[in-house]
């Protein structure tokens, strides 16, 4: 973990929003893990939900979090896939007033180094929306793992206090 951007570290509020028709909080291990990961930081998670892989339904759980004055963060896994039913690439980018791509670009890369060439599969995705960052990450927990240990946790105070300037 980069530790560069954690000496003025401050509590950050997050959501948690797994998307997907068959999991439920009992079966919902990547959405464990980033509430897990979440303990071993100064952040604070402040919303989990799960919701249906549904355009409609994940852009009314988005627009909540984003609407949530106490809410920073949302970081989402699933539906980045290439089925029919994923669905989140497509509804975060509808929401996104400034997308980042940086971050979708350097998952795939650090994704490409584990699995090889299956990683141009991944939609990851990012961006702001009414001064939250979303985070998409796909739903395995390998994925994941990827995602917040290596992306995520290292910039997401950085990400913090830019949206936060003027």
């Amino acid at each position: 973990m980069n530790f560069h951007h954690m000496s003025d570290m401050e509590k950050i509020n997050m959501m948690v929003l797994t998307i997907s028709d068959t999991r439920d909080k009992k079966t919902d291990k990547s959405g464990q893990l980033i509430i897990d990961l979440l303990k071993n930081t100064n952040h604070r998670l402040a919303m989990y939900q799960i919701v249906r892989d549904d355009k409609e339904v994940i852009q009314n759980a988005i627009i909540e979090g984003c609407e949530d004055s106490k809410i920073d963060v949302i970081i989402t896994n699933g539906g980045t896939g290439l089925s029919k039913r994923d669905v989140t690439y497509e509804t975060l980018n509808e929401i996104f007033e400034k997308p980042i791509p940086g971050y979708g670009e350097l998952f795939r890369l650090l994704s490409y180094e584990e699995i090889g060439s299956a990683a141009m599969l991944s939609r990851a995705c990012a961006g702001i929306a009414n001064n939250t960052i979303i985070f998409s990450t796909p739903g395995s927990t390998n994925a994941v793992k990827l995602a917040m240990e290596k992306l995520i946790l290292p910039e997401i105070q950085h990400i913090v206090s830019e949206i936060r300037k003027d």
